[in-house]
């Protein structure tokens, strides 16, 4: 066996694929520019380190279920609230992951809240490297009730605390049965002051009698959310109907 054909196959063996892809054109950079074998042996550790990161954020990315092109590049920040504005850069830090805080986001429809938090989602998997979730109420709710009744719900919810953050979409959209309610509710119980939640809803605090039905359920729910949270009011009216109105426009001019 060859020399080389030997150090593939070790290469390979220790899941080196960078290594296996960049020592040979490197050797022959090292050698054209005279490294020294530290540098050589840097250059190839640090193109591990940066396609290991890479793909890393790529399985994140993949797994997060963030929807498409809803990016801070594609947000239009101009349209949300000054208030809004200021805090957007801090929520892209991290920092209230870290403190397990929850970002609550209100606003009618169409005023960007599920943009907002998907920008804020993708900057936390692609910055700062932290596994994100994605995911409807409803969806949410539906996964839930199928694992109880599969008798997996203790198992379904440590699937879910592997997410430092989970994005929670629409609460004020799910309109449950007891049954259903009572798994969303386990869900928040279990990541209080330990996980965080990033939730947007069309509903005030004093509208989620219409989710919980139950007066005392939605007292402790809103309670859990509330008291380590960060809270986002979109007031600036549906950009959206903006955008309809815009085009209206431009077809007339």
């Amino acid at each position: 066996m060859k020399g080389t054909d030997s150090l593939q196959i070790m290469l390979k063996s220790l899941c080196l694929s960078s290594f296996l892809e960049h020592y040979d054109h490197l050797s022959h950079k090292a050698e054209d520019e005279n490294w020294s074998f530290e540098q050589y042996l840097k250059a190839l550790v640090e193109q591990e380190v940066h396609d290991r990161s890479d793909r890393r954020i790529a399985r994140l990315l993949k797994r997060s279920c963030l929807p498409e092109g809803k990016s801070l590049a594609t947000l239009d920040k101009k349209v949300l609230p000054v208030k809004v504005q200021r805090q957007l850069p801090r929520l892209c830090e991290g920092d209230f992951v870290e403190r397990a805080e929850n970002v609550l986001a209100f606003g009618l429809p169409g005023t960007g809240k599920t943009h907002m938090v998907t920008a804020v989602g993708r900057e936390l998997v692609i910055n700062k490297g932290m596994p994100v979730l994605f995911c409807s109420t409803r969806n949410l709710v539906e996964r839930l009730l199928r694992a109880k009744q599969e008798l997996e719900l203790e198992k379904e919810l440590k699937k879910l605390d592997k997410y430092p953050c989970i994005i929670l979409d629409d609460i004020g959209y799910v309109q449950q049965s007891r049954e259903e309610m009572e798994v969303l509710f386990a869900f928040l119980s279990e990541r209080y002051e330990r996980r965080s939640l990033m939730i947007t809803s069309n509903l005030v605090f004093s509208q989620w009698d219409k989710i919980f039905k139950d007066p005392m359920t939605t007292a402790a729910a809103i309670d859990r959310l509330v008291h380590h949270s960060i809270i986002m009011e979109l007031d600036n009216g549906s950009f959206r109907a903006r955008e309809a109105k815009n085009r209206k426009g431009n077809r007339k001019s």
